[in-house]
């Protein structure tokens, strides 16, 4: 049974421990911060229908400090970091969030030439105490215990004023942008629905109503890859995993569940223990295409909480990387960046090939 202790940073910030067993009395942060910067803003684009945050202060961020600075790795009594004390698991609110800390209600759509306060929650998770690896590399307790963490925190996010969307995610690797290189994922809780969350919840819904209530669009879709099975990357018992016939991205891979659930909360404890290990045996072929980590983002969808989407849209892990070769990235150019019309240059059934470590990937 995984252990939940909670503590505050020395300037406000909640941290919350996830543990096997009970942990000793904990360490308390007293480092001298400068208070949390107020929330950022929240303007609508009334020609693309979404919100865009505005963040200033995140321009301050820590940016890539070496292994001995590094603010995800436990305290010591010689050096201070973001977690006072010993840990399995750890989450903590953003020191530099893109949104909150303030909660609150926004609309819909908003007004142009109107600011509004960027509400929510950004958090950020520690997978393991050990500064170098990944969650490719997790034991079986850890990346379970990471699954827990993953479950609990979209239960209570789920629950707070005006939060439309939790969405679990990783960047990992420079070349995604990532500032930190701890093993570690973040947890954004959203006061809109993203305009891509809204996308897809959108032909989930069309998809479930036009089949009159009884099949979910991605239960479909699961349903015809397993039929053709030339993209399948590994079946379990409750999940499987495979490259999208219609793949955007150079690497991509989707698990997804084979009954409907809408997030973390709906899992149960067997789902709950495959899930962790068909994740970290997943990215883990990420790292096993080339002689060096690959990049990659790995995004947790869920259902929006908006009650019109919930039976409808599905949760399910989507993983992407840029990397096209050993030495090569793809990167969002013209057709992409701006059109959002994807143009990949990787057959989706040689992508899976790879991934089943079939075939060896270009360069490699």
């Amino acid at each position: 049974m995984t252990v939940i202790t909670r503590d505050h940073l020395a300037d406000g910030r909640e941290i919350i421990y996830f543990d096997e067993t009970t942990p000793p009395e904990r360490r308390h942060d007293h480092r001298p911060l400068d208070p949390r910067p107020p929330v950022g803003q929240a303007r609508f684009d009334v020609e693309g229908g979404d919100w865009v945050a505005v963040a200033a202060h995140r321009q301050t961020r820590t940016y890539m400090p070496p292994a001995d600075q590094c603010p995800l790795c436990p305290s010591t009594e010689e050096r201070h970091s973001e977690i006072p004390d010993r840990y399995e698991v750890a989450v903590f609110e953003n020191r530099f969030p893109s949104l909150g800390p303030d909660l609150g209600v926004l609309p819909e759509r908003g007004e142009w030439g109107k600011i509004y306060p960027a509400y929510g929650r950004c958090e950020v998770i520690t997978y393991t105490p050990k500064h170098e690896g990944s969650f490719g590399e997790l034991s079986d307790d850890q990346a379970k215990l990471v699954v827990d963490a993953w479950t609990e925190r979209t239960r209570e996010l789920s629950g707070m004023e005006g939060i439309r969307q939790v969405f679990p995610f990783e960047n990992r690797g420079k070349d995604i942008g990532v500032t930190l290189q701890h093993p570690h994922g973040q947890i954004y809780a959203y006061s809109y629905i993203p305009a891509r969350a809204q996308r897809l919840a959108e032909e989930s819904l069309r998809f479930f109503q036009n089949n009159g209530g009884t099949e979910t669009l991605l239960a479909n879709t699961l349903k015809k890859e397993r039929e053709d099975g030339s993209r399948i990357i590994q079946t379990g018992e409750h999940f499987t995993s495979y490259v999208p016939f219609a793949a955007h991205w150079p690497l991509e891979a989707h698990l997804v569940p084979h009954r409907h659930v809408r997030d973390f909360t709906d899992l149960s404890d067997a789902e709950r223990a495959e899930l962790a290990l068909m994740t970290r045996d997943l990215l883990a072929r990420f790292d096993q295409l080339y002689d060096s980590p690959t990049p990659y983002i790995a995004a947790w969808m869920q259902a929006p909480l908006d009650e019109r989407y919930r039976e409808s849209s599905t949760f399910h892990l989507q993983v992407t990387s840029p990397r096209r070769a050993a030495d090569k990235l793809k990167y969002l150019a013209g057709s992409e960046a701006a059109m959002s019309a994807f143009i990949n240059d990787m057959l989706p059934e040689r992508i899976a090939a790879m991934l089943r470590l079939d075939e060896k990937p270009l360069g490699a």
